[in-house]
């Protein structure tokens, strides 16, 4: 068997399990791309976006796969979507007796058939299959949220002229269970299933043979065509045709849950894709220390009580759940106790990043849900990332104190870090913190409370790296802790932490667990709160100079502006504009969005436009739209040549 479709089969049954010394890269998709390029040692293995397996937990909603990427799927208004409805995971059901909705009997086969010359024969003589059920009903079922573009249906072709439909009844519905009993038009049975439709059609004097009809441009999941047997005649129905057209509006790929074969340090995620106008990727992962990331529940029919455990008294699995009778099962869950929840999306446009996992894990899962519009649908050609296995340490808890601060003010203070590790861990000699801007100061690095010496690798606006005396096994236990003094302005920041070998460079860099790293500290914590906050989203606006002269002469050329937003949700828009003092708008200066923090800027007297601000005295004023309204803050300043 060839290396590829080997590595095939074993993913598609169990996963991925095997060990790697170290650094090992999971690509999936794109297998006709060579392996990274690296001047170390790793393992490399390579997966298929078709060997998803639901045994695995993986899955694929409305998607196309192939091996060189997913789509969601896309409909050909050419092709008649019925008799494909079984095989895309849709059905077609009638109304039968009392008993409700079922699928539909053979008699009436005909009309889904594709040969025009076999029929079903609305006479309402349709005995035991429909028992008092007189009106022919059936629903369409697409299998998800698709835009149908037209239905058509007919009789044969030589009873065009006496047998057409006089009336009949088309509604839709696009299966929002929050919208049940909303909806105009209802159907049911006097079993006590019921269920709504808007209605599109509701044709009471039809005389055409040959009915084709457009349906509203919007995304469905059921289509309802119900009609009475004729006042005069009969009618009948070669073949009824759905035609759709566009993308799947909603599509998701969730991957199998992927074995590293022990704990792994998780490191970096990249991805290759794009998202045409309009539509949209959102990928997002999750990480467990079992291979399955639900818990499963079963009615004890002991009153409303559940269980997460068979009869025999062990725990429900995914295949020992899908044995139990339909009136046992109680639901599947979130395995919140094993597993971490989906994260946030990222941002696709950036290409990569992070694997966002607190703590060394055995087991991985991916998700990438598109959103497209009828004529925009994304792409995705692969998804890759690296874990080191062994991990750089079993586990290194992390926090942070004090866990609150006053904002835009510098404070000192203390990130906690207690490792524990392995003989087998690879160690450490890197630590790496993000902050909100640069660093004011770092003051003090201690090992088990004896003070060390530090070498400061970088600082920047986005935080500092350390190496320190390399931390192996025989330290393991011993408490580091390190003093820095740096400004927050948003409640909730957090100090994410890293650990690494500078040894190992192409290994993984470690994220920090927040929890109790050291015991006389009440905080547990990476996240900082903000005391004494007014409802202010500027909280200043300072200029290098009131006065400056850009004339070329390379001295006080360019005005540096300073300015500080506290405790913004998300971006927002920021502009910084010039007046003069009777208040009129001379121009724009800069118009963009900020976050919280502090932000610089330069500006050499030329305006948005190109404009060449003339000699004089301005008001410079910044405007920020927040949640809580507009907010400006304003200062003089004098241009001269």
């Amino acid at each position: 068997m060839k290396r590829g479709l080997w590595l095939l089969a074993l993913w598609a049954v169990i996963g991925w399990n095997s060990r790697s010394d170290a650094l090992t890269i999971y690509r999936i998709g794109a297998a006709d791309l060579p392996a990274p390029e690296l001047d170390v040692p790793y393992q490399f293995v390579q997966l298929e976006w078709e060997a998803i397996n639901a045994k695995a937990h993986g899955s694929a909603v409305q998607m196309a796969l192939a091996p060189d990427g997913i789509v969601p799927q896309q409909l050909d208004p050419t092709v008649n979507l019925t008799p494909l409805l079984d095989e895309r995971g849709g059905r077609i059901e009638t109304l039968q007796t009392i008993v409700g909705f079922a699928d539909f009997p053979a008699r009436d086969a005909p009309m889904f058939d594709g040969d025009p010359t076999t029929h079903f024969l609305g006479d309402g003589d349709w005995g035991g299959d429909y028992g008092r059920v007189k009106n022919k009903l059936l629903i369409f079922d697409l299998g998800g949220n698709f835009i149908v573009d037209r239905i058509k249906f007919y009789p044969r072709e030589r009873f065009l002229d006496t047998r057409f439909i006089e009336r009949f009844v088309i509604g839709i519905s696009d299966g929002d269970p929050l919208k049940k009993n909303t909806r105009e038009y209802v159907v049911g049975g006097e079993g006590g299933q019921f269920r709504d439709y808007d209605l599109v059609y509701n044709i009471t004097e039809n005389t055409q043979s040959v009915i084709e009809l457009s349906i509203p441009d919007s995304p469905i999941r059921q289509l309802m065509f119900e009609a009475p047997p004729n006042t005069r005649g009969v009618w009948e129905i070669a073949e009824f045709e759905l035609y759709g057209i566009g993308f799947a509006p909603a599509s998701q790929y969730t991957t199998n849950v992927i074995d590293l074969g022990g704990m792994a340090s998780l490191g970096e995620l990249t991805w290759s894709g794009v998202a045409e106008g309009g539509s949209e990727v959102a990928i997002a992962m999750r990480s467990g220390d079992d291979d399955d990331p639900n818990s499963y529940w079963r009615l004890t029919f002991r009153g409303d009580e559940r269980s997460r455990f068979g009869t025999n008294g062990t725990a429900l699995t995914l295949s020992t759940y899908n044995r139990l009778e339909k009136g046992e099962k109680a639901g599947i869950t979130p395995d919140t106790e094993n597993w971490s929840d989906w994260s946030p999306p990222y941002n696709f446009a950036a290409g990569g990043d992070v694997l966002l996992a607190d703590r060394p894990r055995r087991y991985v899962q991916l998700r990438a849900d598109f959103t497209s519009e009828k004529e925009a649908g994304g792409r995705l050609d692969f998804l890759q990332f690296s874990v080191s296995n062994p991990p750089v340490a079993t586990q290194a808890l992390a926090e942070l104190a004090p866990a609150s601060a006053r904002a835009g003010e510098v404070t000192s203070f203390t990130y906690a870090i207690l490792p524990q590790l392995r003989d087998e861990d690879l160690g450490f000699d890197t630590i790496e913190i993000e902050t909100p801007v640069e660093v004011a100061s770092i003051d003090a690095l201690r090992i088990d409370g004896q003070e060390v010496g530090f070498d400061i690798m970088h600082s920047d606006a986005r935080g500092f790296a350390l190496r320190i005396p390399r931390m192996d096994p025989q330290q393991t236990g011993e408490l580091i802790e390190i003093d820095f003094a740096v400004e927050v302005f948003k409640f909730g920041t957090v100090f994410t932490g890293r650990i690494a070998d500078s040894e190992k460079p192409f290994e993984v860099r470690q994220a920090l667990t927040a929890g109790n790293a050291d015991p006389l500290v009440d905080s547990n914590t990476l996240s900082v709160g903000l005391v004494n906050v007014e409802e202010q989203a500027v909280n200043a606006l300072k200029l290098s100079s009131s006065v400056f002269t850009p004339n070329g002469d390379g001295i006080n050329d360019v005005l540096e502006i300073e300015y500080e937003l506290l405790n913004l949700f998300g971006a927002v828009p920021v502009a910084l504009e010039l007046y003069d003092l009777a208040g009129r708008r001379v121009g724009m200066v800069h118009r963009g969005t900020a976050a919280s923090g502090r932000f610089t800027l330069a500006w050499d007297g030329v305006l948005a436009n190109g404009t060449v601000t003339a000699p004089g005295l301005y008001l410079l004023r910044l405007e920020v739209d927040s949640d809580q309204g507009k907010e400006a803050r304003q200062r003089v300043i004098a241009l001269a040549y």
